[in-house]
């Protein structure tokens, strides 16, 4: 007979020493524009796979990728520095 044992990370996978970091927290909000932007284009993506896309999708998905452009640039010309001791 074989005993079913457990693995100890993943009975422990949420313990309090692993959740994020405030600093993690503020990262992922300041990066949330661009995540948003992406989900929105991958969403735009998505919707003409498996049909000719028409010039209303062809102006969605420039659109879309003008916004995660913009955002990208936003947040690379942003000043506070996205890991603890790293930057200005």
């Amino acid at each position: 007979m074989k005993h079913i044992v457990t693995v100890r990370d993943t009975v422990t996978a949420f313990a309090e020493w692993m959740e994020p970091t405030p600093a993690d927290l503020d990262a992922i909000e300041r990066e949330m524009p661009l995540i948003l932007a992406q989900v929105d284009l991958l969403d735009a993506q998505i919707t003409t796979m498996d049909r000719t896309p028409t010039e209303l999708d062809v102006r969605r998905i420039r659109r879309a990728r003008r916004r995660v452009l913009a955002a990208g640039r936003e947040l690379a010309n942003t000043t506070a520095p996205l890991l603890p001791g790293v930057g200005a």
